[in-house]
């Protein structure tokens, strides 16, 4: 199935931000208007008891899934960008300030995470964590920007606030895919 929309092809999707910025809760989104399968990053890389896949299982698990005909992937592991980025056709990037990522990890506490392995719904936010946040601007993102301009063929949409991914998300509902 191909779904198309105003000339682009989503396909294969990959969807980026720092942590709180709503990459799980957009790619939902995304997932139900296109109906292209949606694979969370996180659901490949931890176990329901908290512990982490040994590397190679994790990244058999990305591969296996870059090489379907369609999937969205949702998270921002940075180890793994390039690999994603290749394998896409389109990306998504939540550029969003520090403090909207801050609100929405404070937002998702005590909430259901269907993103991820385990059953309590408690989100344990520790300080290292909170500072990752704080400094993805500074440490992460560059690398983003740069796999960015080097993938600048690819169809990307950068967001820089709620409202205007929301605002895409209502344009590819309102366009109805044209399935083929």
């Amino acid at each position: 199935m191909v779904v198309k929309r105003v000339g682009v092809c989503m396909k294969r999707v990959m969807v980026i931000g720092c942590p709180g910025s709503g990459k799980s809760t957009f790619s939902v989104a995304l997932h139900n208007l296109t109906g292209v399968p949606l694979f969370h990053l996180d659901m490949m890389y931890w176990n329901s008891d908290r512990t982490t896949v040994d590397k190679s299982v994790f990244c058999k698990r990305l591969v296996d899934t870059t090489q379907k005909d369609e999937w969205i992937i949702d998270g921002d592991y940075n180890s793994t960008l390039e690999l994603r980025m290749q394998a896409c056709d389109t990306v998504i990037f939540l550029d969003y300030p520090v403090d909207i990522c801050l609100k929405g990890i404070k937002e998702r506490r005590g909430k259901a995470r269907p993103d991820m392995p385990w059953i309590e719904s408690k989100d344990e936010v520790d300080a290292e964590f909170i500072e990752l946040i704080k400094k993805y601007n500074t440490q992460r993102r560059p690398k983003v920007m740069e796999l960015l301009d080097k993938y600048s063929y690819k169809d990307v949409y950068v967001f820089k606030s709620r409202i205007e991914a929301d605002e895409f998300l209502s344009r590819i509902k309102l366009k109805r895919p044209m399935v083929i």
